[in-house]
């Protein structure tokens, strides 16, 4: 048996993973969480020496699928700017051999979307036809082609900054989605939604759940940037909140953090998360008032989407 992992790069997973349901994957996923099937440690964080950056490991088993993995991104501080790469190693649990080694950067996009569509699905009213994005990048645009068929959507509208300056890209939004709104205000996109996904690298607040006219959904991913957040984090005490896995996402989100340091929020008010709506443990809430949701992305997602690919492979 050969020990030498087949090398998949950015294009070959892009087209790859057209060919699967990527948020029927991560269901079964998160149901394999709930029924013990599958582990899922918090994040490593080390820090190469001299302040040159650092890396984060993803780690995760699947264990009715035979595998384990390790998705690892490195942060390398250079003159030229800090330099941001990840890739997922998928290793097998009866060999000990390793199978596949991917390029990450698809893999994290539709992972990080379809999480999100998972929920959506999962949390928001069945009767929701307002949708807003906000955002326009490809994690964005990835949110749309997940979630614009989930619901009856009467409306679905978008806002990011300078994208009336930027044809190509809402050439690009219209194409996944040509019932798409782009409009020129943050607020006229949120007014009377119903769900509203935040897609940003922003490190702070984009919206303020406080202003919003009636209650909804508002899923967020954030960035990487040190405890960066898209809500206040004083919000969460007026919110009814999930997140995707309850065990490591308050350790890590920054929003969570500053809120149950500075503003008394305790983590074990966390409704539920992916794994105990997709079971059926918790079931979808009522909107007496606002549904957060939070993602930090796991390990297991990439690791999951990794396997989707290699099974693929003739």
């Amino acid at each position: 048996m050969s020990s030498t992992p087949q090398v998949i790069n950015q294009n070959q997973a892009r087209e790859l993973l057209a060919q699967v349901d990527v948020p029927q994957i991560l269901r079964k996923m998160f149901r394999d969480l709930a029924t013990g099937q599958a582990v899922q440690p918090a994040q490593q964080l080390v820090e190469f020496p001299q302040g040159a950056g650092d890396f984060i490991n993803y780690l995760g088993v699947l264990a009715e699928d035979g595998v384990y993995g390790i998705k690892t991104s490195p942060y390398i501080v250079r003159d030229q700017g800090p330099l941001v790469t990840a890739w997922t190693l998928l290793m097998s649990t009866q060999t000990g051999q390793p199978l596949l080694l991917c390029d990450a950067g698809e893999l994290t996009t539709a992972r990080t979307a379809a999480t999100t569509a998972v929920a959506v699905d999962a949390l928001a009213p069945l009767t929701a036809n307002r949708l807003a994005i906000i955002g326009s990048g490809k994690v964005a645009q990835a949110h749309l082609h997940y979630v614009k068929g989930l619901r009856d959507w009467q409306s679905i509208n978008l806002y990011a900054p300078n994208l009336s300056d930027d044809p190509d890209t809402a050439g690009l939004l219209k194409n996944i989605e040509p019932r798409l709104n782009i409009l020129d205000s943050r607020e006229a996109a949120v007014e009377d939604a119903d769900v509203i996904m935040l897609c940003t690298s922003s490190p702070g607040p984009v919206i303020d759940p406080s202003h919003l006219r009636k209650p909804a959904l508002i899923t967020s991913i954030s960035t990487n940037a040190p405890r960066a957040h898209e809500v206040p984090p004083q919000s969460l005490n007026d919110m009814q909140v999930f997140c995707d896995y309850r065990l490591t996402t308050p350790g890590s989100a920054g929003e969570m953090l500053i809120a149950a340091e500075r503003h008394g929020w305790d983590k074990s008010t966390i409704v539920g998360d992916l794994p105990d709506l997709i079971s059926e443990k918790v079931q979808r809430p009522d909107y007496d008032r606002h549904v957060f949701f939070r993602s930090i992305g796991l390990g297991l997602e990439d690791i999951a989407l990794a396997n989707a690919i290699y099974r693929l492979q003739p």
